[in-house]
C-alpha cells in the first residue's frame, strides 16, 4: 500500500484521497513514530514540549494546528498541560480562601501559613512544568495521576 508523502495517510490510486498529493510510482514508507510531519519540521517530540510552555495557551494552539492535532501524542501532551493548569487554577484559589478564612481568625499565623503553602505550590508547579518539559522533549511520556488518564481519554 502506498502511503502519501506529504501527510501520511493510506493512499490507493494516483492521488491523496486526503489532502490531494499526487502520489507517482511505488510505495512511500509510512511516517515512522515521532517523525516530523512533512509540512513542518517539528517532531512530535518538540510539539509536545512546546504544548506545555504557555500552559493554557500553547496547549489550545497545539489542538487547534494542522497536522499536530491529528498526532496522538501532541494531543495527549495538549491535554495534559490544559488540565494541569486548571487543577493549579483551582488550588490557588482554593488556598486563597482558606488563607482568607485564617486570616479572619488568626491574622498573623494565617499569613504565615498561606504564605508558605503558597511558596511550596509555586515551587512545586515551577519544578513539575520544567520536567514535564525536558521529559517531553527527551521522549519520555509522563502521566501525571489523576490528570493524566483524562488527557489519554481525550486524546
Amino acid at each position: 500500500m502506498a502511503f502519501c508523502p506529504s501527510c501520511g495517510a493510506p493512499v490507493e490510486g494516483q492521488f491523496c484521497g486526503k489532502c490531494g498529493t499526487p502520489v507517482a510510482g511505488g510505495a512511500v514508507p509510512p511516517p515512522s513514530p515521532g517523525a516530523a510531519p512533512a509540512a513542518t519540521g517539528m517532531s512530535t517530540n518538540v510539539a509536545g514540549a512546546l504544548a506545555y510552555v504557555l500552559g493554557l495557551i500553547t496547549g489550545i494552539i497545539f489542538l487547534v494546528l494542522e497536522p499536530y492535532n491529528r498526532d496522538r501524542t501532541v494531543r495527549f501532551h495538549a491535554f495534559q498541560s490544559i488540565f494541569l493548569n486548571l487543577a493549579l487554577i483551582v488550588l490557588y484559589i482554593v488556598l486563597m480562601i482558606i488563607g482568607t478564612v485564617l486570616g479572619a481568625v488568626v491574622p498573623l499565623f494565617g499569613a504565615a501559613l498561606l504564605g508558605l503553602v503558597s511558596l511550596v505550590l509555586w515551587l512545586g508547579s515551577i519544578v513539575l512544568w520544567l520536567v514535564l518539559i525536558l521529559k517531553t522533549y527527551g521522549g519520555s511520556k509522563i502521566v501525571l495521576p489523576i490528570i493524566g488518564p483524562l488527557a489519554e481519554k481525550q486524546a
